[in-house]
């Protein structure tokens, strides 16, 4: 029976996966507009991943089927190379691929064997371009001389380490958010929806990404909005973005005015991150390092006030 063949870039495949574990699993649809890519593009590259064993895929409805996909949420390149080079070293269409190219030096017949050995139903061309640009992003393969390529000589070891370095920087940053949180709001808000996030915000802080440090922590902010109106019994239907929601839940008395106002910071700091051209300055925001891990905190520190409200505490 021929097997599908998908093609999408090894850039593509790490964003759609990234996005997948940050809404803790969606349709193509929302990974499109959370990643900003067109939704045919979001589609192969989702299937591509899944193909690889990354996500797994369910009625059109994506999660993540791996551990290694929680550690995409780096700002370090090198980290995501190394996780895509462990996903490839498994996945039969580039092992057979590397096969082939080792035994005739020349990437079109290799490509051409891997479409026949697997019964691909796809162009060589696309069984090529595919799977080397997996692999030179990965470090899998090396340009050589002319239109050659070779085995890198990096061993798996190595990226293994990589990968260990990357895992220590998660807990020691995961320690740190969780204890900016507090007890109460850490064992109760979603680990994966609220403290990962604000865990790659603090990554993407700590290397200077104040934009993505911001973009971060308000996917955590937004997703814990939505779980304390449940927890309150809040109504915030059709309400969207920070500031609306909270508005909501201010006009329904959930929230106190204090509250409200910590969140507008959340909100319009979020909103300049996110929204381009500002037409009241007529350009977009920079935003700051500074601002963005400042920015981690004060949302880690909202997040633990609204859930000491919830049990009827006033901390600030």
């Amino acid at each position: 029976m021929p097997r599908a063949f998908f093609q999408a870039t090894a850039e593509q495949v790490v964003i759609v996966s990234e996005a997948v574990v940050a809404l803790g699993g969606s349709d193509a649809v929302a990974v499109a507009f959370f990643s900003d890519l067109p939704q045919p593009t979001v589609a192969g590259a989702l299937k591509l991943a899944a193909d690889m064993g990354l996500l797994s895929e369910n009625a059109g409805q994506f999660r993540s089927a791996s551990p290694l996909c929680k550690l995409l949420r780096t700002p370090q390149d090198s980290e995501k190379a190394a996780i895509l080079r462990v996903t490839i070293e498994s996945y039969e269409p580039f092992l057979i691929f590397r096969e082939e190219l080792e035994a005739t030096n020349d990437v079109t017949a290799a490509a051409q064997r891997t479409k026949v050995r697997l019964d691909l139903e796809c162009h060589r061309e696309q069984v090529k371009e595919t799977l080397l640009n997996l692999a030179t992003y990965s470090g899998a393969l090396k340009a050589g001389h002319g239109n050659s390529y070779e085995r890198d000589a990096k061993g798996l070891s190595a990226i293994l380490d990589e990968l260990a370095a990357g895992s220590r920087e998660v807990a020691e940053a995961t320690h740190t958010i969780r204890e900016e949180l507090g007890p109460d709001a850490a064992a109760q808000v979603n680990h994966d929806q609220v403290i990962l996030p604000l865990v790659a915000g603090l990554r993407h802080a700590s290397a200077g990404a104040g934009r993505e440090a911001v973009l971060q922590a308000g996917i955590a902010i937004e997703s814990f909005i939505d779980w304390f109106s449940g927890q309150c019994a809040g109504n915030i239907a059709g309400a969207t973005g920070i500031n609306a929601k909270i508005d909501r839940l201010v006009a329904g008395s959930k929230v106190p005015k204090k509250l409200q106002n910590v969140s507008k910071y959340l909100g319009h700091v979020r909103n300049a991150a996110d929204h381009g051209n500002d037409a009241d300055v007529g350009a977009p925001w920079d935003v700051l390092p500074a601002t963005g891990r400042n920015y981690v905190f004060v949302a880690a520190i909202f997040i633990r006030t609204m859930v000491a409200h919830l049990a009827n505490r006033h901390d600030v």
